[in-house]
């Protein structure tokens, strides 16, 4: 596998991106890889290696670069929270429309990378993202997921379960039993947006599971839910980017 860790310009400034794909047999089919809350971390970097070992290019940026190059949440102390939050906030739909064109830009020029081929994934905080990059590019993105997103069905015009119902690529969403961030109504906001949308979609819900059971490092980690999702993104990603030629 090839790893770079490099600067993608934006029009706010230089976003500092961990690109990994493997070193044979390109170009391969693009993922962008939305971050979650805490930031891009290690365990981050290991997710995208697992994906790009499946023959594609995953870029993971660093989301909070306005902010900071290298912020992640090491504890989960009351201070440290509010410092989180407070990145979190700065993001939304015309940031996620900045860096997403960024990457986009990127991708075009790059001999590994076949941008005809295009999906994204997004975790918790970037659920919407992944929503709104693929409404914001409906030409570029051939399909989405969002693992457990937060606020999917919020008052906001720009919200996820009233944008999806433009939504022409595939969309997966994949939603813990548990998740204050997305209870069944907010889900099911989503879903009946999901099904105005000229694209198909599925709604998964993963039983015994709780917000951010993907991740090994958490304590809610929830490792039969963490491989199916894994299982669920290699087949969308098999199907929507490595058949379509």
């Amino acid at each position: 596998m090839i790893e770079h860790h490099l600067d993608i310009p934006t029009a706010d400034g230089a976003m500092n991106t961990f690109v990994v794909h493997p070193e044979e047999g390109g170009p391969h089919p693009v993922v962008l890889f939305y971050m979650d809350a805490p930031g891009k971390r290690e365990e981050l970097h290991d997710m995208a290696r697992r994906l790009a070992s499946a023959s594609y290019v995953v870029l993971l940026p660093n989301l909070y670069y306005r902010r900071s190059r290298d912020y992640y949440l090491k504890e989960r102390t009351e201070a440290q929270m509010a410092v989180m939050f407070e990145h979190m906030r700065s993001l939304n739909r015309a940031t996620t429309r900045c860096d997403t064109r960024a990457m986009l830009a990127w991708v075009d020029a790059m001999p590994a990378a076949d941008a005809r081929r295009i999906g994204a994934v997004g975790y918790c905080m970037s659920g919407p993202f992944v929503v709104w990059a693929a409404a914001d590019f409906p030409e570029r993105l051939a399909c989405i997921a969002s693992i457990h997103g937060a606020n999917m069905a919020t008052d906001d015009a720009d919200s996820p379960a009233a944008v999806a119902a433009a939504l022409r690529c595939e969309t997966y969403v994949a939603c813990a039993q548990t998740d204050i961030w997305a209870p069944p109504e907010h889900v099911a906001r989503l879903q009946a947006s999901l099904e105005q949308a000229p694209g198909p979609h599925r709604i998964e819900w993963y039983p015994g599971t709780e917000h951010g059971f993907v991740f090994p490092q958490r304590a809610v980690y929830h490792r039969e839910g963490a491989e199916r999702h894994w299982e669920r993104l290699h087949a969308l990603f098999d199907r929507m980017l490595r058949r379509a030629q």
